[in-house]
């Protein structure tokens, strides 16, 4: 039986090379064993046994996702991906469609474990915290890391691009790894007294944490799930996890006490704005109710966003439009500019729209809340989910835009478009592609908010979703064509 020795757990390249080696000689998947340079092997083996010679020349087929996901699923811990890895190259030249098979039990297994390495990435990314280290020239920053698999090479990319002018090493119990500003390097594995306990930007990590709690979106299950306690004991803010959760419920309803007590001034400051720009004169262009809603919107103060950011954002588009596109907020381009979705993900909806047949000036855009939410980071303005209570005060000015618009067809891009539109809590995974009712809007088409591909984590799965996104609008786009009336 041929022995395949690897030089490291996520040997991707000495995988590939050998499953083609192996594929053209015909040798099936269950006469393989894989094995990594080091491990013991099993005592009924010919160490190393040779595989035997190809044969005649094969073309081999292998679809790019699959490659994808092989080399993400080769960081993977389980002892048999290897194995799992080349039964599937072998079935796909019977079955040069698997991959489409989502039930197929090896694609299952193959998509799962992807997924564990790209979470145990993103955890990596989100939960190294350096300590200052002071040498005689230059200070260098250490991190202390237990990943679940594989994947330390995976990630060192992030952190040469996002620390470039730090001299920083990552240890694991596994390998460590080095940047000097230069290059990467590589090293043995160490244990967490490598590094400090404590340092000065501790303080920082913790008054950041301390400042951004907010009581009334507690949910500690979820935040257990973004943030497992496996790496508390390696956050310095993790100390303050526990005394804030004791006092949520306390400085939840002083937020509440004093939102109602300000409730009565906020709304007579609301009438009499809202009088004040009615009272205006209008410009003749102004005379269409479009225009003449986005004017009264400029004095909106109907939630607190107003108060920090530049500008409403209203719709704009074709008055008579078929297709009415609801999206969640203004980003950051937008709040300066005033005009919606012309930022990153703007750039990737008008892409889709194009490969989906749809021209944007026959369309209408808005979004479910016309002013920009965000946290302040520096120079940044970091975009932040708009709460129910903002959702419901803006959807006075989303239902005025859909009595003037009657579209055939409403399309709700994300979760608060959802709300806005429906009233309701609906998860997108199950809804979309689904057509729901509506408060005010008519049919809703339910699709993800292309910001959600910008997040994927890498560039296949941005190619999939992308694909699926330009599916859901020419689904929409097909639907609307058959409505036989506008909404009334």
């Amino acid at each position: 039986m041929p022995v395949v020795t690897l030089d490291r757990p996520d040997d991707f390249p000495g995988w590939r090379d050998r499953a083609r080696h192996l594929a053209q000689a015909g040798v099936p998947p269950d006469e393989v064993r894989w094995r990594i340079q080091g491990e013991a092997a099993d005592l009924l083996e010919a160490d190393d046994a040779a595989p035997p010679p190809p044969g005649p020349p094969r073309e081999l087929r292998a679809s790019r996702r699959f490659m994808d996901l092989a080399e993400l699923v080769a960081c993977h811990r389980d002892a048999d991906r290897f194995a799992l890895l080349y039964r599937i190259l072998v079935r796909l030249q019977d079955q040069p469609r698997l991959m489409e098979i989502d039930t197929d039990d090896d694609v299952f297994r193959l998509d799962r474990m992807a997924r564990a390495v790209r979470r145990d990435i993103h955890k990596m990314t989100a939960f190294v915290r350096f300590k200052e280290v002071q040498t005689e020239d230059c200070p260098i920053y250490l991190a202390w890391f237990e990943p679940d698999h594989h994947i330390v090479d995976r990630a060192t990319g992030f952190f040469v691009n996002r620390f470039a002018t730090m001299r920083w090493t990552i240890i694991t119990p596994e390998r460590s790894v080095a940047w000097d500003g230069k290059a990467v390097t590589h090293g043995p594995g160490g244990t967490r007294a490598d590094v400090p306990e404590e340092d000065a930007t501790d303080e920082v990590w913790r008054t950041y944490y301390a400042n951004i709690f907010n009581p009334a979106r507690l949910h500690v299950d979820a935040m257990k799930r973004e943030m497992p306690m496996k790496y508390w004991k390696n956050l310095p803010e993790a100390r303050l996890i526990a005394p804030l959760i004791r006092s949520a419920g306390e400085k939840e309803a002083a937020m509440i006490a004093k939102a109602q007590a300000e409730a009565p001034k906020r709304a007579a400051i609301i009438v009499k704005r809202l009088e004040e720009v009615r009272e205006r004169p209008y410009d003749p262009g102004e005379n269409d109710p479009l225009r003449r809603l986005k004017h009264e919107a400029e004095a909106c103060q109907l939630c607190p966003l107003y108060e920090h950011a530049t500008q409403t954002v209203f719709g704009e588009g074709l008055p008579t439009a078929d297709l009415v596109f609801v999206g969640e907020q203004p980003g950051d381009k937008e709040d300066l500019a005033g005009k919606p979705f012309i930022g990153p993900a703007g750039a990737m909806f008008n892409r889709a729209l194009d490969e989906a047949g749809i021209d944007r000036r026959r369309a209408y855009v808005t979004n479910a809340v016309k002013h920009f939410k965000f946290e302040p980071r520096g120079k940044r303005r970091i975009h932040q989910k708009p709460g129910v209570g903002e959702i419901n005060a803006c959807r006075h000015w989303i239902e005025a835009e859909m009595q003037v618009l009657k579209p055939r067809l409403t399309i709700a891009l994300g979760a608060t478009a959802i709300r806005s539109l429906t009233g309701k809590t609906a998860p997108i995974l199950s809804t979309r592609g689904q057509i729901l009712p509506s408060l005010f809007a008519g049919p809703v088409f339910v699709t993800v908010h292309p910001s959600f591909l910008l997040r994927l984590p890498d560039e296949q799965s941005q190619k999939i979703e992308y694909g699926r996104f330009v599916a859901d609008l020419k689904a929409a786009r097909d639907i609307a064509a058959q409505e036989p009336e506008r909404v009334g």
